[in-house]
C-alpha cells in the first residue's frame, strides 16, 4: 500500500473530488447522445427516410452501441424515427398533415404570446430580443444556418417567456421537437430565409412600439409563412412521379 508520502498532489486532489454516481453518468450520456442524434435529424444531416447505421453512429457520436440504441428508442417514441419490422430504424418523413396541424396550433400560441409580451415587456427585455435579431442577421450574412437557427429559437422562446404565461411555455416546449425540424427545413430555401429576417424585423418593431395587436398579427403571419412554404414544397414533391 502506498504511504501518504507516495501520493502525488494530483492523486490527492482527485481523491477529494466527488465522482458522479453511476446512474447519473448513464443519464448524462443518454441525454447527450439523444441531443446529438436529434440534432442530426433536425438539421437534415440524417435525411428523411435515411436508414440508421448503428456502427457509423457510434463512430460519429463517440459512444458505444448501448447509448445509441437507447437514443434510437427515445427518438422513435418522440416521432423523429420510425422502427421497421426487421428491427432497423429510419428517419421519419416530414408529414404534411402534421405540419398543417402545427401551423394552426403554433401560430395561435405564438400570436397570443406576442400579444401578452408586447403589453408587459420592458425596454430591457425588448432590447434583448433585438440583440437576438441582430445575431440572426449576422448568421444570415455569413450563410450560417445552424447558428441562425439557434438564435432564431432563442428569439421565439424569449417572446414566449415574456408573455408571463407558464402554460404557453409548457405547450410550446412540448411541440419543440416537431416545430424545430419543420422550421429548420423551411429556412433551407434562400428566398424564405431572407423573408424570415424581414418578418423578425417587423415583429421586433411591434414589440418595441408596445402594439399588442400588431405583435400578435406579425407572429401569426410569420409562423404561417414559414411552415406553409414547407407544406407546399412537400406537396409538390409528392405530386411529381418518381424518376426512372
Amino acid at each position: 500500500m502506498d504511504s501518504p508520502a507516495d501520493t502525488t498532489p494530483l492523486a490527492a486532489f482527485l481523491a477529494q473530488v466527488p465522482q458522479p454516481e453511476p446512474g447519473r453518468r448513464k443519464g448524462a450520456l443518454h441525454g447527450s447522445t439523444v441531443a446529438k442524434l436529434r440534432n442530426l435529424i433536425v438539421t437534415g444531416a440524417l435525411a428523411p427516410g435515411a436508414k440508421l447505421n448503428e456502427r457509423e453512429l457510434c463512430l460519429q457520436l463517440g459512444v458505444s452501441r448501448t447509448p445509441v440504441r437507447e437514443a434510437i428508442k427515445t427518438l422513435t417514441q418522440d416521432g423523429l424515427l420510425r422502427a421497421l419490422p426487421n428491427k432497423s430504424s429510419i428517419v421519419a418523413e416530414l408529414d404534411v398533415g402534421e405540419i398543417e396541424a402545427l401551423i394552426d396550433v403554433v401560430s395561435t400560441i405564438e400570436g397570443l404570446a406576442g400579444e401578452l409580451a408586447a403589453a408587459r415587456a420592458t425596454d430591457e427585455a425588448v432590447a434583448e430580443i433585438g440583440m437576438l435579431h441582430y445575431r440572426m442577421m449576422l448568421h444570415h450574412t455569413r450563410d450560417e444556418l445552424p447558428g441562425y437557427f439557434e438564435a432564431n429559437k432563442a428569439f421565439h422562446r424569449r417572446i414566449i417567456e415574456l408573455s408571463g404565461n407558464p402554460v404557453l411555455l409548457w405547450v410550446w416546449e412540448l411541440l419543440a421537437l416537431r416545430v424545430d425540424r419543420a422550421r429548420y427545413s423551411s429556412n433551407l430555401w434562400p428566398k424564405r430565409w431572407k423573408m424570415a429576417i424581414q418578418e423578425h424585423e417587423q415583429i421586433l418593431a411591434a414589440l418595441t412600439a408596445g402594439d399588442a395587436a400588431l405583435a400578435s398579427q406579425r407572429l401569426r403571419e410569420h409562423v404561417r409563412n414559414g411552415l406553409s412554404g414547407l407544406v407546399a414544397a412537400l406537396k409538390d414533391k409528392a405530386a411529381k412521379p418518381d424518376s426512372a
